[in-house]
């Protein structure tokens, strides 16, 4: 590996309190012979103190606009609207690839300055397959906050808590009615976290993945009460719930979480909703009879940003520690080329080789 200096940015999304890189991580990739610093931020699940003790460089919150253009910046959610021009190489979630809204507008800031992204969600072996990701903690949030809002019991707005806490809230109480639950893309990490979450909450939920959505049974998926979406698509599918379906007589279906959140995509799977819910309004009313509630949530796995981060951390911490032009980091800077060649945007000089 080249000599690399990280730069950990402050998230500017105030419920966003995970961090990609965990402080016993970051002592890895200092004794690895990487230089980060690590900007301040008041909401970060990990004090500054921590890691400043591990032996990080220190920086005030917001400073990496004016860093060395050889930096890279290392964050998971968007960007602050300024500058302009994006000069660094970027890693972090850009969901710019798919025409998503704002994706045009962030990848002509990045031809502006003669930066690039290095988009974690197509950070991927050879065959594919993401090497680091918060899918399971998604699906498992996703189907937890469905069940408690199911059961009456969702609480807003919404605080990050422990595993263990939410695990309590999650058990079924006496009283609790019974109700089935559908999970679409159950073998993926979302789905396999959303099973563990209804399994904790006495659900044995409906499991369907790339054979049960081929030829999609519409009556059947109305039919169950909760659903969890945890299909992220990568080419056209025919949606899973059109507006129609919402307004069939024998939908029984009552609670439905989008754990991909894709809204605005034309790859949306559920286009029922024009606009994610959050922290401060976690379900939003789709239909008022029979009743419907949406739950589309796209930073869930931050309500356990310890958990969350430290695995996503253990997993991008041998990616870093590999960072250069080929591998996984080549197929995602190719990923990003493409990007801007499809919207023919035209690129300004990188400034990096």
């Amino acid at each position: 590996m080249t000599e690399l200096h990280l730069w950990l940015r402050h998230e500017d999304r105030d419920t966003e309190r995970r961090t990609p890189v965990v402080p016993s991580d970051a002592r890895r990739l200092l004794a690895a012979g990487v230089t980060l610093t690590v900007e301040e931020s008041p909401h970060r699940i990990f004090p500054i103190e921590e890691y400043e003790a591990a032996g990080c460089r220190i920086a005030p919150t917001g400073s990496w606009v004016s860093a060395p253009a050889d930096v890279v910046v290392i964050g998971l959610k968007e960007l602050p609207d300024e500058p302009a021009g994006l000069i660094h190489r970027h890693i972090f979630f850009g969901h710019a690839y798919k025409r998503q809204p704002g994706a045009e507008a962030l990848l002509r800031r990045f031809a502006a300055g003669g930066g690039s992204l290095f988009d974690l969600e197509y950070l991927v072996d050879e065959d594919g397959r993401r090497l680091a990701a918060f899918g399971f903690w998604a699906g498992y949030l996703g189907a937890a906050l469905a069940v408690l809002q199911h059961r009456g019991r969702l609480k807003a707005p919404l605080a990050p808590t422990s595993k263990a806490e939410l695990d309590e809230t999650l058990r079924p109480a006496a009283g609790d009615a019974e109700f089935t639950g559908l999970v679409v893309g159950a073998l993926g990490r979302s789905g396999r976290g959303a099973r563990v979450a209804f399994a904790t909450a006495g659900v044995e939920p409906t499991c369907w993945d790339l054979a049960e959505t081929r030829d999609l049974d519409r009556p059947a998926l109305l039919a169950h009460d909760v659903m969890v979406n945890a299909v992220l698509a990568t080419t056209p599918v025919p949606p899973f719930l059109r507006e129609a379906d919402l307004d069939d007589p024998g939908r029984r279906l009552r609670t439905l979480c989008d754990v991909t959140c894709d809204v605005g995509s034309p790859l949306n799977v559920l286009p029922v909703y024009d606009r994610t819910t959050d922290w401060t309004d976690p379900a939003r009313r789709l239909r008022e009879e029979p009743p419907l509630d949406l739950i589309a949530i796209d930073n869930l796995p931050s309500l356990l940003p310890l958990e969350s981060s430290t695995d996503f951390s253990a997993a991008l911490l041998p990616q870093l520690l590999e960072f250069g032009v080929g591998g996984p980091w080549g197929r995602g800077l190719d990923r990003f080329h493409q990007a801007g060649r499809e919207l023919g945007i035209e690129e300004g000089e990188s400034r990096h080789v």
